[in-house]
């Protein structure tokens, strides 16, 4: 299955969000250290709430600590950007994709666009910068779980 990469987060209702997003789908997440709030249940539980039990989350205490992981992991990289090269729709996805999102406030520096498998982006009109870091992701994700045909089995209605 495909997992999420957060690349040293800003905001923690960002990160909440992001990990609510990845409980609910039964994705995988790699957070990559350093943030720039205390990475703690406490900080992350206002827009997590109680979804944090539900969501597998790794911590990486710095990019060279990810990067060491995910070369013997083995999965393969890919960068949400607007720098991207290809639409986030045209790329075709693998369960062994690790979907990366930068920070809010400056995405990734150029070692890590340098790593990256595959950048892609978001088409978006003209003038705009770009979309809040969990909308990205959930779009992102959304569509690399319907092409790897990952999404969770929802069980049965109670009637």
């Amino acid at each position: 299955m495909p997992r999420l990469a957060i690349f040293q987060p800003d905001i923690p209702q960002n990160t909440g969000t992001m990990l609510r997003l990845a409980a609910c789908l039964g994705v995988p997440v790699e957070i990559i250290e350093p943030a720039a709030f205390d990475v703690s249940d406490r900080n992350l539980r206002r827009s997590g709430m109680d979804y944090l039990q539900h969501v597998s989350i790794t911590r990486h205490i710095s990019w060279r600590a990810f990067e060491a992981w995910r070369q013997e992991t083995g999965g393969r990289l890919v960068l949400a950007t607007t720098k991207g090269a290809i639409p986030y729709v045209d790329f075709e996805y693998r369960p062994d994709d690790i979907v990366l999102v930068g920070r809010e406030s400056a995405g990734v520096p150029e070692e890590v666009h340098a790593v990256a498998d595959a950048r892609i982006l978001i088409p978006m009109q003209p003038g705009m910068r770009s979309l809040n870091v969990a909308v990205t992701a959930a779009m992102v994700l959304g569509e690399a779980l319907r092409q790897t045909r990952s999404f969770p089995n929802p069980a049965p209605s109670e009637m």
